[in-house]
Formats: structure tokens, sequence, C-alpha cells
């Protein structure tokens, strides 16, 4: 009974729960933004899906594209954006769209980075995801307080004394 619980957790918890649709728009005069990928993903294990994947008609004046979630309906974004070069979508790259999520497994932003393919790998030139977590930050360390004399100076030690000083 015990095994059989813990089966069931394991399958939930390697479920792809959530979905977004990652939108693309070219930067230019009256771009609409359009459908680039739908994405599967789990917030507690950080696995990821391309349920979709359309790759951009992008004309060849577009040099620069904005990615991220976008609302059709208010036509407003919903999340951060990023800006790549349309050269990203060329052949001889590989796309990967990276999730950025929140504490509480909402996404915040989305980018995208790309990679040369090598001419001598012969597999997976498809495009990837990568989900990632906010997570703290290092805090800084910081030096011993600067002790001061009652006079406002920084007090020295005094110099150790030789034997023949003693």
């Amino acid at each position: 009974m015990l095994l059989a619980l813990c089966a069931i957790a394991l399958a939930l918890a390697t479920e792809l729960i959530d979905e977004t649709t990652i939108y693309i728009q070219p930067i230019g005069p009256s771009s609409p933004a359009s459908p680039l990928a739908e994405i599967k993903f789990n917030p507690s294990t950080l696995e990821a899906e391309l349920d979709s994947y359309d790759a951009p008609i992008l004309s060849p004046e577009t040099k620069l594209v904005r990615i991220g979630i976008y609302d059709a309906i208010t036509s407003t974004w919903k999340s951060s954006t990023s800006i790549t070069s349309a050269e990203s979508f060329a052949k001889g790259f590989r796309p990967t769209i990276v999730l950025n999520l929140d504490a509480q497994g909402e996404v915040l932003g989305v980018s995208l980075k790309s990679a040369i393919i090598d001419a001598g790998q012969t597999r997976d030139f498809g495009p990837r995801v990568i989900v990632k977590r906010m997570g703290k930050g290092k805090q800084p360390t910081l030096n011993k307080p600067v002790v001061l004399s009652p006079h406002g100076k920084i007090e020295e030690p005094e110099p150790e004394k030789t034997m023949l000083q003693k």
C-alpha cells in the first residue's frame, strides 16, 4: 500500500502540470505578436518539454525580435520580455528558450539564447527549453569594522618590541 502511494506521488511530481505559450514580435512599425512555442513544465521539478514550436518567418529587414508571454485579448505583455537578434532563428543556430519562474512557480519572464550548431553534430538540432527558478543571491561578506580612537583617528597597534628593547 505504501509503495503504491509512493509511486503515485512520484508520478505526480514528474507530471508536467503547467503550460504557457511563448510569443515573438518583430521590432518594427505595427508588427503583430505571433505564437512561437507552447511549453509544458513542472515548477517543482523544473522539468519542461516543448509541446509545439513554429519557426518564425521573419522578413530580411527584421533585425530584432521581442520574446515573452503575450495576452492577445488585451494586446499586452503578461511577462517581462527579452529582445534578441533575428539571426537567433537562422539556419545553423539552435534556439534555447529560458523560462524564469518566481518562488511560487509563476512565469516571471522569458528569454532566448541560441548557439551555433557544429557541423559535426548529427543529432538533436531542434529548439530546447530550460526552466530556472529565482533564488536568493549571495550576501556580501564584510570586513571587520574600523575602530577609531577618542581623537577620531585609526588606532594602530604598538609595534612589537625586539629582545634588546625589552
